[in-house]
């Protein structure tokens, strides 16, 4: 919801910190980086929950090299679809295994009202998902056909992202409000699993409402 207006935020702050990166250190370098820092805080969360500290840790590494990844090849002036769509795979399959790795270390007298939450929050992400791939889609052909002279837009605007993202109620910034709630209160994660999967499935709405709109 805030990812378009905070844009400008982030890379105010995360610009300065790419002039000190050694030109042999490529973006997709941090990419990789960052994908490894998630695997490692979804593996300390998935063993107990009693100490948070090195998942946390992994977490706030991921989330920073992130940000920082897309930043320097900004400044680069070397961002390229290729690291866009590493970029947004690391993305999603870290999402989608940290509700599973914080529910297998939760006590055994959880029960299945548990997983059943983690597993409509996944189903809400699979759904997202392919209304994602759909809005792409719409958006790629009507900027062809824009740049063919058969649309009616003046072009395609810049995205945030190497796809186009339609906003909806719970975006980037968002999802990783939530995850960090559950990391740091894994006794919460039902709660907030559920609480998740009902913004996303607003999200889902909106984004179908705008391609019931585009196709009509």
């Amino acid at each position: 919801m805030f990812d378009i207006s905070l844009r400008p935020l982030k890379d105010g702050l995360f610009d300065p910190f790419c002039k000190y990166i050694p030109t042999f250190i490529k973006p997709l370098h941090l990419t990789g980086l960052a994908f490894g820092c998630g695997l490692l805080c979804c593996y300390f969360v998935s063993l107990t929950h009693s100490n948070n500290t090195l998942s946390l840790l992994f977490w706030a590494l991921n989330r920073f090299l992130d940000c920082l990844d897309g930043a320097l090849a900004r400044h680069r002036g070397t961002a390229s679809d290729l690291g866009g769509f590493i970029d947004l795979l690391g993305d999603f399959i870290i999402y989608s295994f940290l509700p599973i790795a914080i529910a297998q270390a939760s006590p055994p007298d959880t029960g299945s009202s548990l997983w059943m939450s983690v597993a409509v929050l996944e189903a809400t992400f699979h759904v997202n998902n392919f209304v994602l791939f759909y809005v792409a889609a719409i958006a790629e052909k009507s900027s062809n056909a824009e740049s063919t002279g058969k649309g009616k837009g003046k072009g395609k605007k810049e995205d945030l992202t190497s796809v186009t993202m339609r906003p909806a109620l719970i975006e980037g910034m968002e999802s990783g409000l939530m995850f960090t709630a559950m990391l740091a209160v894994p006794s919460a994660v039902q709660a907030l699993s559920w609480t998740m999967a009902g913004l996303v499935a607003i999200g889902i709405l909106q984004r179908t409402l705008w391609v019931v709109k585009a196709l009509a």
